[in-house]
């Protein structure tokens, strides 16, 4: 990554109540590069904003154990 900060939305299923989501944001945080992660539950998706590699996110959400993809703006 060149090091430059941007935010990146992905979609995340699988993801069924509040446990869920603080495990994945939990997972998402923990990510090198990450300096904040929001999850919505209702709409499974999650913004993510740092210096992060997408790959490193969509291991980080499946180990979790949830499946992911990233979102692209239309």
């Amino acid at each position: 990554m060149n090091g430059k900060e941007r935010n990146q939305s992905f979609m995340v299923s699988g993801m069924t109540c509040t446990h869920c989501k603080a495990t994945v944001e939990s997972a998402i945080r923990a990510t090198d590069g990450v300096q904040d992660a929001h999850v919505d539950l209702q709409a499974g998706n999650a913004t993510v904003e740092g210096t992060f590699e997408d790959a490193a996110i969509l291991e980080s959400i499946q180990e979790a154990g949830y499946a992911a993809a990233i979102l692209v703006d239309k």
